[in-house]
């Protein structure tokens, strides 16, 4: 796996932008702590451009870098949405806190703490 800042247009690393290149060679866009778009390795029809259901137009600075990093804008990547090129999907299914859950000092859960 490979992770990177994105680069801002003066070159410069961009703090909370990542993106990330799995052993398969998905890449994803990541801001902040959330797993904003994936492109997959294989281009058919089982492998569509994901992107978060929740978190895909979550703020400004997100936007700004999504569409950098799909290379559109958003009237673009909406479009694709509404046609199905774009699927909307949970890509942060495996990054959930649950309310009941309590993190220690290292950010690990713990189950059933709150």
């Amino acid at each position: 796996m490979k992770t990177e800042n994105m680069t801002s247009t003066n070159g410069n690393k961009v703090a909370n932008q990542f993106i990330i290149t799995d052993d398969n060679g998905n890449v994803f866009f990541q801001s902040y702590k959330s797993v904003i778009a994936k492109i997959p390795m294989f281009d058919n029809d089982d492998s569509k451009i994901q992107l978060d259901q929740k978190y895909w137009n979550y703020s400004n600075t997100t936007g700004k870098y999504r569409n950098i990093f799909l290379n559109e804008t958003i009237k673009d990547t909406r479009k694709k949405i509404k046609s199905g090129e774009y699927k909307l999907v949970d890509l942060n299914i495996n990054n959930k806190v649950h309310y009941h859950d309590k993190l220690d000092e290292n950010g690990i859960t713990i189950k059933g703490g709150i």
